[in-house]
């Protein structure tokens, strides 16, 4: 079985509700589709398959895209660590040139065939950008502060970006997100299932980094 097989047999293409006009190849249950990549995946040591949900600041990041496409319209736009590649989406479908980055090789066959299945031009990068120069004029980041070696690894590089480019973080309270150099701009309503959090909403902000403390 390929990676796209894998991936059709442990998804289903479906709709979120805050952001229906996106279809995507995402799992309806948590645990089979974990046990499906461990057995799957054992021998590569590949990480557990965060592409297989839309995660709410990924969401918010869409929503806010598509109800206001002009912000993104003609820019280079970066999705980082773009999970199953919504934010990603929904700039292509705004009319940005749009990659989306991940380290988890997975990903890849996941945002192509999401993008595909919206007909929207991304260009998946599977590979760590932390200390890449800038090449794009908006980096969106959503739910990237959830642990602290991640936070500590991409922070000092996303906020150099900042010095360069609008970067977007849409974060819906998790325990490591900067207490300062954040500057909120919108906020959002997320519906989510308690098979990935501990509430069935989260209210996601999205902040505009910046690159002084």
């Amino acid at each position: 079985m390929n990676a796209e097989d894998f991936l059709r047999a442990n998804t289903l293409l479906t709709r979120t509700e805050l952001v229906p006009e996106i279809a995507l190849y995402l799992a309806t249950e948590i645990t089979p589709i974990w046990q499906a990549s461990e057995q799957f995946l054992a021998e590569a040591n590949i990480e557990p398959p965060f592409w297989a949900f839309a995660w709410p600041g990924g969401q918010a990041t869409a929503r806010h895209i598509l109800d206001n496409p002009q912000l993104v319209a003609g820019k280079r736009v970066l999705d980082f660590a773009a999970g199953c590649g919504i934010a990603a989406i929904a700039a292509a479908m705004a009319g940005a040139d749009v990659e989306a980055c991940e380290i988890d090789a997975m990903a890849e066959p996941a945002i192509r065939l999401n993008a595909a299945a919206n007909n929207a031009p991304v260009r998946p990068v599977i590979a760590d950008l932390v200390g890449a120069d800038c090449r794009w004029d908006i980096i969106l980041c959503g739910d990237v502060c959830y642990e602290a070696p991640m936070t500590r690894h991409i922070m000092p590089w996303l906020r150099a970006m900042a010095g360069v480019a609008e970067c977007w973080v849409a974060d819906p309270g998790r325990n490591y997100l900067p207490e300062r150099g954040l500057a909120p701009f919108a906020r959002y309503d997320v519906p989510t299932s308690l098979e990935l959090e501990d509430r069935t909403l989260r209210t996601v902000s999205l902040y505009r980094l910046s690159a002084e403390i």
